[in-house]
C-alpha cells in the first residue's frame, strides 16, 4: 500500500531483472515497470514479466506493466579505422553508405536523413556530444562543418534537430516486438520517434485495443502537433534525454511544464522521465539538484515518475526507487503539490459523470474524506477522479484485473480487482471494507461513487458520502 500519489516506473535490465530485485523494487515503492524493447532477449523479458505478474499476485496489489518499443535508430556507418577525429571547424563530407576507408568522409547509411537536409541545418552524433553543422550540397553528398572537436566513433545515434524525416515510427523490429509485448499481456505500449498524429494513429490500428498506448514525446515535432497526439493517446511522456538531444538545454524544462499542463487540461497521464536520479548509477545518493527535479515533477502534477539507468544498469536500484519515494512524500506534504489547479477549458462538454467526480473532489477537500471509493467497470470513473486531483487516495474497485492494472499507473488510484456490487447496501458495506483494508479507521469519511443500475459500463450517476463502520452495531 503506498502513502503517495504520484506513481514510480522502473526500467529493467541486467541490475534489476532477477525475481529477488524485482520483488525489492516492488517493496520499495515500484507501481510501473518498464520493459525496454532496445534490450534483452525476448525469452529473458518474459521470465521478467512472469515474475512481475508473480508479485501480483503475492501482494494482490495491480502493477503496470509496458513494453517501450526501440523505434527507428538513426546511426552513422562504419569507419575502417572504427573512428574518425573532427577537428573544430574543419570541413567533412557526409555520403550515403555503410562504411568508408575514405580520409575525411562520414558514411550514413539512411538516404532519406540525407534528403532532409539543407544548409545551416545541424547533425549531432552520439547523444549530441559531438555537432556538425551543413554548409552545402554537391551532388550527391553534403559538406558540414565540425562545431564541437572529438571522437566519432563508428555506428554512433544521429539527430537532426528541427527536421521532420519521412520515417515510420514503427520499424519491422518493432513490429515484431509489439506482438511479443503483446502476447505477454502488458498494459501499454510505449512508442518512440513520434513525429505526427499519424504515427500513433499507426501504432493503434496495429494493436487494435489489445493494450494502452503510451506516446514518448521526445522530438520537436511531436511537441508542434501535442493536442492532436494527447487525443489520440492513453498517457503521455517527457522523454527529456532526447528532448535534450534534439533542443537547447534551456528549452527542456519549458517545455515539460507545457506538455505537463497539457496533458492535464486535457486528462490524460503524463509521465516525466530521463535523468530524474541520474548520479545515483553509481552514487548512493543524489544531488540536491536531482531531488528538486523530481520534486518539481510532482509539483507541475504528473501522474508518475520514471527511472531509467539509475533502475535499469545502476549499483542501487532498490536505493532508488526509496528516494525517490521520500522525495514525493516530502513533496507532497506541500498543499499546492500535485497540480490541483487545472487551466478551464471552454471546449470540454461536461456529462453526468464529470459533475459527479468533480462535486467528490470538492467534498473531499471540505469534508476532509480519507478516501474515494469508486466502483467503475471501465475504468473511467476512476480516470475522472484522477484528472480532478481530490485530497484523498481514489480505491479503485473494478471486476477486470486489465482495467486494474492500467489504472495502477494514474496519479492518487489505488486499484482493486473486486466482484461487481448489486445493491445500495452492499455498495456501502464493501466501500467500508476496502477503505479499511487500505489502512482508514472507524469514524473516519469516505466517499463513494457509482453508477446504478449498477454493473453497467459508462453510467456514473450516484455519489455517497459515509463514514467507516457506519453500518457496524
Amino acid at each position: 500500500m503506498r502513502d503517495r500519489f504520484c506513481k514510480i516506473v522502473a526500467t529493467i535490465g541486467p541490475a534489476s531483472a532477477s525475481p529477488s530485485m524485482l520483488r525489492l523494487l516492488f517493496n520499495a515503492g515500484v507501481d510501473i515497470y518498464r520493459l525496454n524493447m532496445s534490450h534483452g532477449e525476448h525469452e529473458k523479458l518474459a521470465a521478467v514479466a512472469q515474475a512481475i505478474r508473480e508479485i501480483e499476485a503475492e501482494s494482490d496489489s495491480p502493477l503496470a506493466v509496458f513494453a517501450d518499443l526501440q523505434g527507428p535508430k538513426i546511426r552513422a556507418g562504419a569507419f575502417s579505422g572504427g573512428s574518425i577525429k573532427l577537428k573544430y571547424g574543419a570541413e567533412y563530407k557526409v555520403l550515403f553508405a555503410a562504411e568508408t576507408d575514405e580520409e575525411n568522409v562520414i558514411p550514413v547509411p539512411h538516404q532519406e536523413l540525407l534528403d532532409a537536409l539543407a544548409p545551416e541545418d545541424i547533425l549531432k552524433f552520439d547523444d549530441g556530444k559531438l555537432q556538425v553543422t551543413v554548409t552545402q550540397r554537391t551532388g550527391d553528398a553534403i559538406m558540414v562543418r565540425a562545431d564541437t572537436p572529438g571522437d566519432l566513433k563508428s555506428r554512433k545515434g544521429i539527430n537532426a534537430p528541427g527536421r521532420t524525416l519521412p520515417i515510420s515510427a514503427l520499424t519491422d523490429k518493432d513490429k515484431q516486438d509489439l506482438e511479443f509485448a503483446l502476447g505477454l499481456g502488458v498494459d501499454y505500449i510505449a512508442l518512440s520517434f513520434i513525429q505526427k498524429p499519424a504515427d500513433v494513429e499507426e501504432a493503434k490500428d496495429l494493436i487494435k485495443g489489445r493494450a494502452g498506448i503510451i506516446s514518448k514525446i521526445e522530438k520537436p515535432a511531436a511537441v508542434d502537433h501535442l493536442d492532436e497526439i494527447i487525443a489520440l493517446s492513453d498517457v503521455i511522456m517527457v522523454a527529456r534525454g532526447d528532448l535534450g538531444v534534439e533542443c537547447a538545454p534551456e528549452e527542456v524544462p519549458l517545455m515539460q511544464r507545457r506538455i505537463v499542463r497539457t496533458c492535464r487540461r486535457a486528462g490524460k497521464p503524463v509521465i516525466v522521465a530521463t535523468h530524474m536520479l541520474e548520479s545515483m548509477i553509481e552514487s548512493i545518493a543524489p544531488t540536491r539538484a536531482e531531488a528538486s527535479d523530481v520534486s518539481t515533477a510532482v509539483y507541475q502534477g504528473a501522474d508518475a515518475v520514471m527511472l531509467s539507468a539509475e533502475t535499469a544498469v545502476g549499483r542501487h536500484p532498490p536505493t532508488a526507487v526509496a528516494i525517490m519515494d521520500r522525495i514525493i512524500m516530502a513533496t507532497e506534504r506541500d498543499e499546492e503539490s500535485g497540480g490541483y489547479q487545472i487551466d478551464s477549458n471552454d471546449n470540454v462538454i461536461y456529462t453526468t459523470a464529470d459533475a459527479i467526480t468533480l462535486s467528490a473532489r470538492r467534498i473531499a477537500e471540505v469534508l476532509d474524506c480519507k478516501f474515494a471509493v469508486a466502483y467503475t467497470k471501465t475504468g473511467s470513473t476512476a480516470r475522472r477522479l484522477s484528472r480532478d486531483r481530490p485530497h484523498c487516495p481514489v480505491i479503485a474497485a473494478t471486476p477486470d484485473e486489465t482495467v486494474a492494472r492500467q489504472l495502477a499507473l494514474f496519479w492518487g488510484v489505488r486499484p482493486v480487482v473486486t466482484e461487481d456490487i448489486s445493491h445500495f447496501h452492499e455498495m456501502i458495506e464493501k466501500a467500508d471494507y476496502l477503505a479499511k483494508n487500505h489502512g482508514g479507521a472507524d469514524g473516519e469519511r469516505i466517499i463513494i461513487t457509482a453508477g446504478y443500475p449498477f454493473g453497467r459500463p459508462g453510467k456514473t450517476n450516484t455519489l455517497k458520502i459515509s463514514r467507516i463502520g457506519a453500518l457496524e452495531g
